[in-house]
């Protein structure tokens, strides 16, 4: 059977299209990502697990405004025991490949996920180092650091020496490539980026106050991407190793543009909440004709081609 030309191999696991929902966008596992599927990913990332279960922060936790969204869910989810039984089940079902991905502010949280997840052989294995929302109660996220966001690789890829281990990093850094390069020589085998831009606030008029539980959160959404692809730009320049890019995300033509930056893969969430589920179709339909077009084989052929 010839080659799909939507295919991507990356870190040696094939994903039909290059199209990979991020973490958080799907809560339930796995009933939301059978959804997901059905809509054409290309892949799954799961919801980032946290060590303890997690009831999330205040609500409202999500407000949509006319340029994207302000989140600030604060991870709610299972914890890493219950995670565990439902993320072993989907792996045995999902006709896509799966990125587990865990939160911890710790290397020894992160290093329990290891022992604990390692044995499931998940396909890629995300290391959520830069979730914004959840500082108050949980600490900072290793990934606003260079070295701590190596060293949490390092102690993962000690433990998962043959698992693709993916650091996933937050733009509210100096330098985000400096941190993709420290992750790379820890071992990280992908990077991903980028989280949400935070703090943001939006002040409801008639009540006064911020629109958001927890007043601020992260930004994400079409008024992000300009920034996203920048820094996935610098990224791709400081590193060799392949990189699934996002931030406000929502065309094919945002698809090819991220691409040509240095992503392989390249996530679509927030672009749900504003064009539905046919989004994936879309941007799919509209990569295979400008492939079509302009005599392109493979998406091989234009990943970092605007350096």
């Amino acid at each position: 059977m010839a080659k799909d030309a939507l295919s991507v191999t990356f870190c040696g696991v094939t994903f039909s299209n290059p199209i990979v929902l991020p973490s958080g966008i799907a809560q339930q596992i796995p009933k939301d990502h059978e959804v997901m599927i059905k809509a054409g990913v290309g892949g799954i990332t799961t919801k980032s697990l946290t060590p303890k279960p997690r009831e999330g922060n205040p609500i409202p936790r999500v407000v949509k405004y006319e340029h994207g969204f302000l989140n600030s869910v604060g991870l709610k989810g299972p914890g890493m025991v219950k995670g565990k039984e439902l993320i072993a089940d989907f792996l045995k079902t999902s006709p896509v490949p799966v990125i587990v991905s865990v939160f911890a502010t710790s290397i020894k949280d992160f290093e329990k996920f290891a022992r604990e997840f390692a044995p499931l052989n998940p396909p890629l294995f995300e290391l959520n180092l830069s979730c914004p929302n959840v500082e108050d109660d949980m600490g900072k996220a290793l990934g606003v650091g260079c070295a701590s966001a190596s060293a949490a690789v390092k102690a993962v890829k000690k433990i998962m020496p043959k698992t693709p281990v993916l650091a996933k990093l937050t733009p509210n850094v100096p330098n985000i490539a400096d941190v993709a390069k420290g992750c790379e020589q820890a071992g990280a085998d992908g990077i991903v980026a980028v989280n949400t831009y935070s703090p943001g606030m939006l002040i409801d008029i008639r009540t006064k106050k911020p629109m958001l539980g927890a007043k601020s959160g992260g930004l994400s959404g079409p008024a992000v991407f300009p920034l996203a692809l920048n820094a996935i730009y610098n990224i791709y320049d400081a590193v060799k190793i392949p990189i699934i890019g996002m931030g406000g995300v929502t065309t094919w033509q945002d698809t090819v543009q991220m691409m040509m930056a240095g992503a392989s893969l390249v996530g679509v969430g927030s672009a749900i909440y504003f064009k539905g589920f046919g989004v994936f179709d879309e941007i799919k339909t509209g990569l295979r004709e400008y492939m079509a077009k302009d005599n392109i084989k493979d998406l091989k052929e234009i990943v970092g081609a605007a350096h």
